[in-house]
């Protein structure tokens, strides 16, 4: 079995800083994998692989990658990548850890938030993010905007699959709530996507797919650097 090593990459002021589990709360993180057997991610997964484009020997980075599930779609699409895994979640990370371990296969994983990205400028070929972003608070997404842009090589592209509902104004309340009951405004869907890409310097960001799907409208979206 490999050893999968997980990389602290917060900083000191982060290590204290909330999210929104992906499944709401914390003690439900060991039903997630069966809860996205039973939702059918994984062909969301595998569409979303499609449209990015990896080639063999790219960098990936996967953020918000809680277990792990979009990475391994990555690697087993292109055995050769070199994919990353980042997520706050250490829970999450450890269980994406113990799977690659049993894979075998090369997987790094950084504990971290999606504005403040490890990679250094302009090193990374892709970014693919799966049902994640709606976790995010507006701020986190907008650093998120700009730190894509910062890793990605010129040419790089972000990929992003997430809920694409009609925005039902700001009434509208996130069904997973608030980690410590309040509930959570819900992230605004596709056009809110597209313009925190085209806000951050991306000129060309777009949805390049819409999928029905049984818990509702998916998008994905896509932009060049």
């Amino acid at each position: 079995m490999t050893t999968i090593q997980i990389i602290d990459g917060r900083t000191e002021s982060d290590h204290n800083r909330e999210f929104l589990p992906g499944m709401g709360r914390t003690w439900l993180l060991p039903l997630y994998d069966l809860f996205t057997r039973f939702a059918r991610v994984r062909p969301l997964h595998e569409r979303t692989v499609e449209l990015a484009g990896i080639s063999a020997g790219q960098a990936v980075l996967d953020v918000g990658c809680g277990t792990g599930n979009l990475a391994f779609t990555v690697l087993r699409a292109v055995p050769d990548a070199v994919v990353t895994g980042h997520d706050p979640d250490a829970g999450a990370l450890r269980m994406a850890a113990r799977k690659a371990g049993r894979r075998g296969v090369r997987l790094s994983l950084v504990q971290g938030y999606a504005d403040r990205l490890l990679p250094e400028d302009g090193s990374v070929d892709h970014i693919v993010s799966s049902l994640a972003l709606h976790h995010v608070d507006d701020a986190g997404r907008q650093g998120f905007g700009r730190e894509a842009r910062r890793i990605l090589k010129p040419g790089g592209r972000v990929t992003i699959v997430d809920f694409g509902a009609p925005d039902h104004g700001p009434g509208h309340e996130h069904e997973h709530g608030h980690r410590h009951g309040r509930s959570r405004q819900a992230r605004p869907p596709v056009a809110g996507i597209v313009d925190l890409l085209t806000e951050a310097g991306f000129t060309d960001a777009r949805e390049v797919d819409h999928i029905e799907h049984r818990f509702g409208p998916i998008t994905i979206v896509q932009a060049t650097r």
